[in-house]
């Protein structure tokens, strides 16, 4: 019990280190980038603020960073010296070997019934933080010069692109082509900016606990990763329940931290992808695609789909891209036969949303507009959701046991799992929903979306407009009070500390 209690005693310590580490460093680095204009000082404070916090992770995780930096860049030398698919295909395979030592061959080691006593030496590696990142942001930079794009950073600019602390962890990922020039400007920040930054920051911390607070629920040992970790039986209401729940969490989380980290670049003067754009809204499964996680699945799209597609032109082959390029978007995840299925699941929702645009063309059918809307939005929410299952279950048993309740009847009239459980999934849902219309209300109504030349008389008369106008009065008191409900419900739960959620891949 003493050493338990030490333990988790080291754990909070080494997080709270990180996160003043973290908040210090970067209060330096928006000053700095607000104060000077030499561009080398800005960019050496940067590197070596970069480097810094990533050092807090472990040295050994830093070594493996300037491994693939110094051997991306000569690389990338190399292949804008001999630009052959050769060249390319060494690059990709000194990459995808790196990425492979650390994130796959422990997992296969430790699985493998046949696996050696050398394979073995690899079970206990551990996996360096953002490697999957960093490691597709430095692909994509081979690939843009294979395809002959005019970006040729100095090696401090690479490396910098490399570790550039506010995406570093989880992204989003960048692509040179976007950071470069922002690397070698000049201009200082702008309070703007810094004000923007700081708000998105603030959004994205509250993002963040409400994810907390689903993964372990009001009263604590009853949220989404009970469901899914302790229960040994599901009814069909329990299965949609954490399907639903587990998405929302999921997307509290990464999208929370992607708002930390877009927000903390923009602070620091650089914009960088966005990564979610309101992926509950989507009526298609190709549209949720463009909407979740978009610096990923536009990287798959880009350099696995597209050139996949261009090698053949039957129609039968686009769809095996499509299906080959989601199966590999499960794998990056983790290699495991459910991550297979997860992406093989979204592969055929997509082929099948085409199979039906083809018919509408084909048989020159228009359907009425606001019913189709609605079924399609229904259908697209309720299969993505469903599709977390395999994404989240412990095992392949377990996500058949799951599937199983859901298509029994039977299973519809009773449920284990707490009641308070459906009751926070569905305030969330309806709340996050009810913020979103406020915002779109709110903005339309803000002085901002009317011509800057026009007398006040002509903004938007009523109490909406008052409200847009008066909003930075009035919101920060309503956004403590929130975080504060949402703090004591996860500090009531215990005090453990959540790892971000995908930080795990």
């Amino acid at each position: 019990m003493r050493a338990q209690r030490s333990e988790n005693f080291n754990a909070h310590g080494g997080t709270l280190f990180r996160i003043i580490s973290y908040a210090v460093v970067f209060l330096l680095c928006v000053v700095i980038l607000a104060k000077a204009r030499s561009r080398p000082l800005r960019r050496t404070a940067l590197l070596i603020a970069s480097y810094a916090l990533y050092l807090t992770w472990g040295a050994g995780f830093a070594a493996v960073l300037v491994t693939s930096t110094v051997m991306n860049y000569l690389v990338g030398e190399w292949l804008r010296r001999n630009r052959s698919a050769v060249t390319l295909s060494i690059g990709i395979f000194l990459n995808l070997a790196l990425l492979s030592t650390f994130k796959y061959l422990p997992e296969a080691a430790v699985h493998l019934p046949f696996s050696s006593l050398l394979l073995q030496r690899f079970a206990h590696l551990a996996l360096p933080l953002g490697i999957s990142f960093w490691t597709f942001q430095a692909m994509s930079y081979l690939f843009d010069v294979y395809q002959g794009d005019d970006v040729e950073p100095s090696f401090f600019e690479f490396a910098l692109y490399m570790v550039f602390f506010p995406v570093t962890i989880s992204g989003p990922i960048c692509r040179m082509s976007e950071m470069l020039p922002q690397f070698r400007s000049d201009s200082v920040t702008r309070s703007d900016d810094i004000a923007r930054g700081f708000r998105r920051i603030a959004t994205g911390v509250l993002m963040m606990q409400l994810a907390k607070l689903l993964g372990q629920g009001i009263l604590g040992g009853d949220g989404v990763a009970s469901g899914f970790d302790h229960a040994a039986n599901w009814s069909g209401p329990d299965v949609w329940c954490l399907a639903f729940g587990y998405g929302l969490q999921l997307f509290f989380d990464f999208a929370g931290y992607s708002h930390i980290a877009i927000g903390a670049a923009q602070a620091l003067g650089f914009m960088i992808p966005e990564n979610f754009a309101r992926p509950f809204a989507s009526t298609t499964p190709s549209i949720f695609w463009t909407r979740w996680h978009m610096s990923l699945s536009f990287w798959i799209r880009d350099y696995v789909f597209f050139p996949l597609m261009r090698m053949r032109r039957e129609a039968w082959w686009r769809n095996l891209s499509l299906l080959i390029a989601m199966v590999l978007f499960g794998l990056w995840h983790r290699a495991s036969i459910l991550f297979l299925l997860w992406g093989a699941f979204h592969g055929l929702l997509l082929l099948l949303h085409r199979q039906v645009e083809g018919m509408e063309r084909r048989f020159d059918w228009t359907p009425p507009r606001i019913p189709w809307t609605a079924l399609a939005w229904v259908s697209t929410i309720s299969l993505v959701n469903l599709g977390w299952i395999f994404f989240r279950a412990n095992s392949l048993g377990q996500a058949h046991q799951m599937l199983a309740a859901i298509l029994s009847p039977a299973s519809y009239r009773s449920h284990f799992l707490s009641a308070s459980l459906y009751w926070l999934v569905l305030l969330l849902a309806v709340g996050y929903t009810i913020v979103l219309l406020a915002i779109d209300s709110l903005n339309r109504a803000s002085p901002e979306t009317v011509d800057a030349e026009a007398p006040p008389s002509n903004l938007p008369p009523g109490q909406m407009a008052l409200l847009a106008r008066w909003r930075w009065f009035w919101l920060p008191p309503l956004y403590v009070l929130a975080l504060i409900f949402v703090l004591i419900g996860t500090l009531s739960g215990g005090t453990s500390t959540a790892q971000m959620m995908y930080g795990n891949f």
